[in-house]
Formats: C-alpha cells, sequence, structure tokens
C-alpha cells in the first residue's frame, strides 16, 4: 500500500505561506526604498535608466553575495528556510535597523540574534525635543537606565551628570546601591519606581543578551541591594506612569514636580521629564534656575 505523502495541517501550511509572503514584500520594500548610493554602491555602477530609484535585484544580490535567482525566490515567497547567515548578508546589504533585522529573522521563522548591544546614540529628533524643551528639565536614559543626555535646567535642578563616570551614571545603579541623590519620593510612589526599574532592566536583558555591560550591572545589584534582589526574584512587572517626586537643591530646598517617562519607539531611550502647572511655586523655582543655571552647585547628586 502507497501512503500518500505526508503533507502539514491546512491551517499550519496558511500560516508558513502567509509567512512567507510577508518575508517577500517586506524585501521588496526594503530594496525599494534604499538606494544605490545609500548602500554604498559607486556612483555609476548601474547601467540604463531606473524605473524606481530603490535597489535592483541583481544589487541587492551583488551587495548580500547572493545569486539573483536567490533574491528573486525570497520576494515571492518560494525560499523558505533562508539560513541566518543569509539573513544577517541581507540586513547588512539593505542597512536594516536593530528592530528591523529582529523582525526579518521572525518573518523567516528563525530567532532574532543575541549580539543587540545597548547603543548611547541619541536620534537628531529627540536631541531636538531636548532643546525644544528648555523650559523643563529634561534628561535621556538608555536600557541600562545610564544618563546620557540632558538639558541645562535638568543639570541644575538635580544635579551635573558631566562629572559622573561609568556605572554612576545609571540611575538604577545609584538608586538600589544607596549613593547620594537629591531625589526622594512618597513610599508609594518609591514602590512604583523601583518596580518599574526592575521589571525595565529585566526586558532589556531579554532584548539584549548579549550585552555584557547590561549583564554586569544587573549581576552587580543582586548583590549589594536586597531590595533589587527581592523584586528580580519575585519577577514582578511594572512600568513607568506619571509620579511626583521631591528634588532637594542645595539653595531653593524642596523642588515638588511631576514626572513623567517617555518612551522613543526602536530606540530604548527613555526621555524623563519634570513639569509643573503654570504659575505654581515649582514653576517659579524653574524659572530661578533657569537663571542662574547650576553655577556655584554642589557634587553631581542626579535622580
Amino acid at each position: 500500500m502507497i501512503r500518500p505523502p505526508h503533507r502539514p495541517p491546512a491551517d499550519a501550511a496558511s500560516e508558513a505561506d502567509s509567512r512567507h509572503g510577508d518575508l517577500g514584500r517586506a524585501l521588496r520594500h526594503w530594496r525599494d526604498r534604499t538606494g544605490p548610493a545609500g548602500a554604498g554602491l559607486p556612483a555609476g555602477s548601474a547601467s540604463g535608466i531606473r524605473r524606481a530609484p530603490g535597489l535592483r535585484r541583481e544589487e541587492l544580490a551583488q551587495l548580500a553575495g547572493l545569486s539573483v535567482d536567490y533574491v528573486v525566490r525570497l520576494e515571492r515567497g518560494r525560499a523558505t528556510t533562508p539560513s541566518p547567515q543569509v539573513l544577517h548578508a541581507l540586513a547588512r546589504a539593505l542597512r536594516l535597523t536593530w528592530a528591523e533585522r529582529d523582525h526579518l529573522f521572525l518573518l523567516a521563522g528563525q530567532a532574532p540574534p543575541a549580539d543587540r548591544q545597548i547603543s548611547p546614540s541619541i536620534p537628531s529628533s529627540v536631541q531636538r525635543l531636548l532643546d525644544q524643551l528648555g523650559r523643563n528639565p529634561i534628561a535621556v536614559h538608555d536600557a541600562c537606565w545610564n544618563t546620557i543626555s540632558w538639558n541645562p535646567l535638568w543639570a541644575a535642578l538635580a544635579g551635573d551628570p558631566s562629572s559622573l563616570r561609568g556605572r554612576e551614571r545609571s540611575i538604577a545603579w545609584r538608586h538600589f546601591a544607596g549613593l547620594p541623590s537629591r531625589v526622594t519620593h512618597e513610599p508609594d510612589q518609591l514602590a512604583c519606581f523601583e518596580t518599574a526599574v526592575v521589571s525595565d532592566l529585566r526586558s532589556s536583558t531579554v532584548r539584549y543578551p548579549g550585552d555584557r555591560q547590561l549583564r554586569r550591572l544587573v549581576t552587580d545589584l543582586r548583590e549589594v541591594s536586597g531590595r533589587f534582589e527581592e523584586l528580580w526574584q519575585s519577577h514582578v512587572v511594572g512600568f513607568h506612569s506619571a509620579d511626583r517626586k521631591t528634588v532637594h537643591h542645595p539653595h531653593l530646598g524642596p523642588v515638588t514636580v511631576d514626572c513623567d517617562t517617555l518612551t522613543v519607539p526602536g530606540s530604548d531611550l527613555r526621555i524623563v521629564v519634570y513639569s509643573a502647572p503654570p504659575g505654581s511655586r515649582t514653576a517659579q523655582q524653574f524659572e530661578i534656575l533657569a537663571a542662574i543655571g547650576s553655577q556655584d552647585m554642589c557634587t553631581a547628586e542626579t535622580g
């Protein structure tokens, strides 16, 4: 008796076909948006008149070290199991971002690579936001909660982070290791803050499994802080919401601020903004700080 060839269930086959079609559409989109110059091809490398500004299939094949036929089969959903080496080559050739590269791997049915490192770079759009929100203290933190950028009003209120080195720039380390800080929270807000930071770091270790600095930070925090270890072991999940905290300024005394944490999609940056209602005592304190700046201030104590 001849057995019929094994076929996957109809719903599984349909799901796989859909994924392969999505992979092809994504590759065509990324190829169409990538110009030859942006991909590193020398001027005049392409002959003839272009019908579209993006890369041709043969150019993508050349950049990725693949055959044109294979690129065609990928875009048409016929090559169903591209290897990680092929996917890395395509990601490099198409100048994909980290998030796009991970999406490419997922579309191909592969686990995203684990070599991502936390980047300290700030997109120009975020820097413009910093520049335009000069009336509010504002700082930018990376996925380790390192302070990587701030405006003058933040430095004047919370302390100038430029004098801090290495791990001292990490809000998580400064808080759980008990380093000096000008910031205090109400008990319930403190619990929410700590939960959110630990949850953030746990998520970051999943997104950046190859980042040694992050791994060492978490390991050391678990050793030096019983509170951090307790929260880490409990697998708590939290998120940053609107908060109120008090910054104890050496000249102005207590400054109570509203604190909001904004995230930048695709970059894992956290933008922390201190604000105050117009006409309030805190708003007046902001005006004073803007006038006097960080002159004659004490050693940085950020928070």
